[in-house]
């Protein structure tokens, strides 16, 4: 019988926590560890975005190319059965996002469709969907009848600085995707949350997949959907540091990184 003394029960107990620690600190297959990760209010989330463009001078290009391409690896990973993908664009830069998402789908082998209702003129908009079509993307502005065909809805149509009632024709795409069997991912904020408190009452969107940007905003503690991903690989250490930003790091070279499964 082999005896071993405690201080070499020690040692391989350090050892053991040597091998693991970077295992533990990344999680498993790109999961971060459980902990508790910092959430963004509407204004802060609205002023860090300025000191994005102000402070560090980044475009809006440059962010939703970030930022859609986050939402698009997100979405390979979570569905990873290649398809016909229907990604809905608000106004804005959620929408924008979704546009830049549709285009790397493309490459990732799915078949994105888009629809944008209302398609905003000035810049940059009008160029990202002229990438997205010069991609063969499909473009339309109303939402087809039959979803049944689509591996997943992207819901890229309201962000962090929705406030108010949905206004047409959104009052009645949001509830045709709350209600379709279809799963959907939602951008940042699923489209008619309140960015702080989360859902109202009445028929709410309850996404299967949450992509967070940046930094995970309030209403993503009230998320029971099956998958919450962050992307935002491009915030300054300084950043982090003003806003006491406590988030996980991320795998290797992934822009992703899983919050929750």
């Amino acid at each position: 019988m082999v005896t071993v003394d405690k201080w070499q029960l020690v040692a391989v107990c350090m050892l053991v926590a040597t091998l693991l620690c970077p295992i533990l600190k990344r999680g498993i297959s790109g999961m971060a560890c459980k902990q508790n990760w910092s959430f963004l209010g509407q204004t802060d989330a609205q002023n860090l975005d300025l000191e994005l463009f102000n402070e560090y001078q980044y475009s809006l290009d440059q962010l939703v190319e970030l930022a859609g391409l986050a939402v698009a690896t997100s979405v390979s990973k979570s569905y990873p059965k290649r398809g016909p993908v229907l990604v809905v664009c608000g106004p804005g830069n959620n929408g924008a996002d979704g546009l830049v998402a549709a285009r790397h789908l493309v490459q990732f082998g799915y078949q994105p469709n888009i629809v944008y209702p209302k398609q905003p003129t000035k810049d940059p908009y009008p160029r990202l969907l002229h990438q997205a079509r010069g991609m063969k993307i499909p473009v339309g502005t109303e939402l087809p009848s039959d979803l049944s065909s689509y591996v997943c809805i992207l819901d890229a149509v309201f962000g962090f600085s929705f406030k108010g009632s949905i206004r047409p024709p959104f009052d009645t795409i949001i509830p045709s995707l709350a209600s379709s069997p279809v799963p959907v991912a939602s951008i940042d904020v699923p489209s008619g949350w309140n960015v702080e408190s989360g859902p109202g009452e009445g028929a709410a969107l309850h996404p299967d997949v949450l992509i967070s940007l940046t930094a995970p905003k309030l209403c993503s503690k009230e998320f029971k959907g099956r998958l919450h991903w962050l992307g935002g690989r491009f915030v300054p250490p300084d950043i982090r540091n003003k806003y006491n930003l406590t988030l996980p790091d991320y795998p290797d070279t992934d822009q992703v990184v899983l919050l929750k499964d």
